[in-house]
């Protein structure tokens, strides 16, 4: 089975964790902040804050921004579920804008007209979450103009997109958004077996969520609210958790950081030889945002089902079948039993629902040969043209 994503790990990557093993410090040493840097340095934040997922990551970011009960976060459908989830976590309602079509991420002018709508119901959101889905950039400049308009805050999730770029600027620089979460999950771009990170140009938001990271403990005695009893002291300010990140995990990140602009320009050969081969095909090819560089955590083709005999679902359990390990990303959040016990049903975002309906990720990753994706590409084309 060629997988639709996999890890690359190399010799100098496992010297790297075995290395730790052999040392003093299993956590909390030296190769957390090292790894902090390596992304301060790719990104240009000022704050990095390794933690044990994107998703902790998220949940750290929400509780940073003051949200909470009574208050709403949007984000959209098209996502994993944590981008959700996180505004559940602290209180808060959920809701959703639908995507734009041609890139699959939140939709700009969708977004504008439901701000417009809330102002007048008394219901804008707190915060909103945009998704680079599939390593692709937002159009973070409209949404950071309507943050300021209408008096929300940022969260870049941009799991899928380290190593991309928007408007010139390193996706993670945060200049159109207050933070910016990564995912190191091993299909990811970078990995650190599991473990995320959230990024900022905030002071104040950085030590809100280093607090949060690490059971809201404080050994800094700028912030504590007593005098110190000795070298040994510290104080719980605030209710955190056990977010943080290994010693082991923080290593391999720092090794694989090395390599990021060789994983991500091995994927855009690999995207460009996908859009040549496949451009006669009855399929919907990505499309790439102009002043944008993807990540290409993913390479998402659409069916034209009114084009071919099979459904959907014939052509990816075709695929499979034939030891094609494609993905579908995602199931609308909206969909999910969950969700729908809170009123959302089939309808409410349609433009997600319709690339629900049609959309398949193709394999893609750093190690993939050309041999493995010409047998891609034969295979798709066979089942499609049968």
């Amino acid at each position: 089975m060629i997988p639709y994503g996999k890890q690359d790990i190399t010799q100098a990557d496992i010297d790297s964790v075995v290395s730790v093993l052999k040392s003093s410090f299993l956590t909390q040493g030296p190769q957390v902040p090292a790894f902090e840097n390596a992304l301060m340095k790719a990104t240009g934040a000022d704050y990095a804050l390794a933690v044990n997922s994107a998703t902790s990551a998220l949940h750290i970011a929400c509780l940073a921004l003051g949200l909470g009960a009574g208050d709403t976060l949007w984000t959209t459908p098209v996502t994993f579920v944590a981008s959700a989830n996180c505004g559940l976590y602290c209180g808060a309602t959920v809701d959703f804008v639908d995507i734009d079509p041609a890139t699959y991420n939140l939709c700009p002018k969708a977004l504008e007209q439901k701000l417009v709508l809330a102002k007048k119901e008394g219901k804008l959101p707190k915060v909103v979450v945009a998704v680079h889905l599939c390593g692709q950039p937002c159009d973070m400049k409209a949404i950071h103009a309507l943050s300021i308009q209408y008096g929300f805050k940022v969260i870049e999730d941009a799991s899928h997109a380290i190593g991309g770029r928007y408007l010139e600027q390193p996706i993670g620089s945060c200049v159109y958004s207050d933070i910016t979460v990564f995912s190191f999950h091993p299909v990811k771009i970078v990995t650190t077996a599991e473990g995320g990170a959230a990024l900022t140009n905030s002071k104040a938001l950085a030590d809100k969520m280093a607090l949060y990271r690490s059971h809201g403990i404080t050994r800094d005695e700028a912030l504590m609210e007593n005098a110190s009893h000795g070298g040994w002291y510290y104080e719980q300010i605030d209710l955190g958790f056990n977010y943080r990140m290994t010693e082991l995990q923080a290593a391999l990140g720092v090794s694989q950081m090395s390599r990021l602009s060789d994983f991500i320009s091995a994927r855009h050969q690999l995207s460009k030889r996908y859009n040549e081969k496949l451009a006669e095909l009855p399929i919907t090819l990505p499309y790439q945002l102009p002043n944008t560089y993807s990540g290409l955590h993913l390479y998402v083709i659409r069916l034209n089902l009114n084009e071919i005999s099979k459904t959907h679902k014939e052509v990816f359990d075709a695929l499979r079948e034939q030891g094609i390990g494609v993905n579908l990303h995602y199931i609308p959040v909206h969909l999910q039993p969950y969700y729908q016990k809170m009123g959302f049903k089939q309808g409410d975002f349609p433009n997600a629902e319709s690339y629900y309906s049609n959309a398949i990720s193709l394999p893609m990753f750093h190690g993939m040969t050309q041999e493995q994706q010409d047998e891609v590409i034969s295979k798709l084309s066979l089942i499609l043209e049968a």
